[in-house]
């Protein structure tokens, strides 16, 4: 479940980093945008899309934001300390249920 929320947001995120990718997921799914077009999926089919609805509480946001830039690993767009604020508001969307962008 965590997956299917986080998913379109980080889709979002790397969008510019893979522009190919984000042309041919579109295009699967049938949209003119990747990542809303994922969400709209996951909400179609029933499955969450906030991260609320799952259980996480919003006081665990900041925890999540520094974990995620504390241990990058390899992504489209490369993150790090400095992203951190980037990941934050990420997260924050992703809590909220709010469209990806």
């Amino acid at each position: 479940e965590v997956h299917t929320v986080v998913l379109p947001h980080a889709i979002a995120f790397n969008a510019e980093a893979a522009p190919g990718a984000m042309q041919r997921i579109a295009r699967a799914l049938g949209t003119a945008d990747a990542a809303q077009g994922l969400q709209a999926l996951a909400r179609d089919n029933g499955a969450p899309i906030a991260l609320k609805d799952i259980g996480m509480k919003e006081a665990d946001l900041d925890r999540a934001a520094d974990l995620a830039v504390s241990n990058p690993y390899w992504n489209p767009r490369p993150f790090g300390p400095a992203e951190r604020g980037a990941i934050r508001a990420l997260l924050q969307r992703a809590y909220e249920g709010a469209p990806p962008r």
